[in-house]
């Protein structure tokens, strides 16, 4: 059973940073591209970035130069930086499996998220 849980996550003010990180579980992480995907109040899911398991990454417009998107295979983690932190960007956090096609189609796999406040 896929297992992700994602922490980390709170309340910052604008222009502050945050680290998020992502345990998995019961699937083969260390071979696998993964993603994180936010959501927005009353908005749908959005792509935020992915990893690919040899560690190539891609992100989406808004957060590119202010994200970045690392793993640590030995210990079944996702990890996410997030600097220059706009009001744009709260919503609540989730890691998933798969790639930007995944998103697209929604044959993705996530778990908790954890809630990302950005607020003076």
């Amino acid at each position: 059973e896929v297992q992700l849980q994602a922490s980390g996550g709170g309340l910052v003010q604008p222009g502050g940073s945050l680290r998020l990180s992502c345990a998995a579980s019961g699937f083969a992480f260390g071979t696998s591209t993964m993603s994180w995907i936010r959501q927005a109040p009353g908005k749908g899911p959005e792509w935020v970035s992915t990893i690919e398991a040899g560690g190539i990454t891609y992100y989406a417009d808004s957060v590119a130069g202010r994200f970045t998107t690392s793993r640590d295979n030995a210990k079944n983690m996702l990890n996410l930086q997030m600097n220059t932190l706009e009001p744009e960007d709260t919503g609540v956090y989730h890691c998933a499996t798969g790639d930007y096609d995944a998103y697209v189609t929604k044959s993705y796999q996530r778990g908790q998220g954890t809630q990302v406040t950005v607020s003076s």
